[in-house]
């Protein structure tokens, strides 16, 4: 219990040393006290260009780490596969590349967004759980044909690129990984439908602690597995498509944090699921304050710094629970 409590108090000091870190970073220099005197008088031009510039930024950031994470969470409580992420198995490009297509075909329905992307990620869920079921699911099977499906709507959200409208140019840029120019309309709608789908998850997690069970067992406790596995995806997949339409198209998050919260607080989704929110909004906050500071002015994309942590992580879980998964 001591471990799980100095992880969580370590996990909330590191993020707030990371939003005060990502609140002062960057070409306008403003104290912490002169931040806050201006405002709250609204006399200080600096303090406005953060408040309406670097603020949104960083709340997107944070709500899109931390509905990753627990669309990660989720996803690999109902599939009981270490390797299920959002990013990985095609559902965060399933999601963009119906964004795309949709405002592309009609310019004018660009706010409805998060609807068109979290159709697109049940559609990519979809085509990934069924072809991937072959009496049963494996880690190599799902990983195989998720990297497929992925591949598959990448490069049919890329083709989008040479439209050269107006239209698919502001699409590419509100799924694009850098989190520059965000608003608070951005934030509203991330808000919104963010807070809805992770309040969702933790109504949801005495099921997934069931589902940890098998099939039968869980039967027997009165749960109607097909069912409750179907409610718990569509959260997930809400929660991974709003951050892509807001967010960006960002990989690994869903498969690093829900693997590093069990090692640090077990695998008990009543603390899996907060941890994941906190973990995960730290690691994009971290990953955006740290491309946008490194080599500055110019800015290295949060999902090009997770990709290099997240890729030889992947290749460390294929080869750990290779064995044991069939993998």
């Amino acid at each position: 219990m001591m471990r799980k409590i100095i992880s969580f108090t370590i996990t909330i000091l590191l993020l707030l040393a990371v939003i005060i870190w990502s609140v002062s970073a960057g070409s306008i220099k403003l104290g912490l006290f002169d931040l806050i005197h201006g405002l709250i008088t609204g006399d200080n031009e600096e303090a406005a260009v953060i408040r309406d510039l670097r603020f949104p930024r960083i709340i997107v950031a944070l709500l899109t780490g931390a509905t990753l994470a627990v669309s990660g969470a989720l996803l690999q409580a109902v599939l009981r596969n270490p390797l299920a992420d959002a990013g990985v198995i095609g559902i965060s490009s399933g999601a963009g590349f119906v964004s795309v297509l949709m405002v592309t075909i009609f310019p004018t329905v660009f706010f409805w967004m998060p609807m068109f992307s979290f159709l697109g990620g049940v559609l990519a869920f979809f085509l990934v759980y069924s072809l991937s079921w072959k009496s049963g699911l494996t880690p190599t099977r799902l990983l195989l044909v998720g990297v497929a499906i992925n591949a598959t709507f990448s490069g049919l959200g890329q083709s989008f690129n040479y439209r050269g409208s107006y239209a698919v140019t502001s699409v590419n840029q509100a799924i694009s990984s850098i989190f520059t120019m965000k608003t608070w309309t951005d934030v509203h709608v991330l808000g919104l439908y963010g807070s809805i789908g992770l309040l969702l998850s933790l109504l949801v997690i005495p099921w997934c602690n069931v589902l940890a069970l098998q099939d039968k067992t869980a039967g027997s406790l009165g749960m109607r597995v097909a069912r409750t596995r179907i409610v718990i995806s569509i959260i997930a997949v809400l929660l991974a498509s709003v951050a892509t339409a807001v967010g960006g198209l960002i990989s690994f998050v869903g498969l690093l944090i829900p693997h590093i919260t069990r090692l640090l607080v077990g695998s008990d989704h009543k603390l899996v699921i907060p941890f994941s929110m906190l973990a995960g909004a730290l690691l994009v906050l971290a990953a955006d304050t740290l491309g946008r500071t490194v080599v500055a002015p110019t800015e290295v994309p949060a999902s090009i710094i997770l990709t290099v942590i997240g890729g030889p992580f992947l290749v460390f879980m294929l080869r750990k629970w290779g064995r044991e998964y069939g993998a």
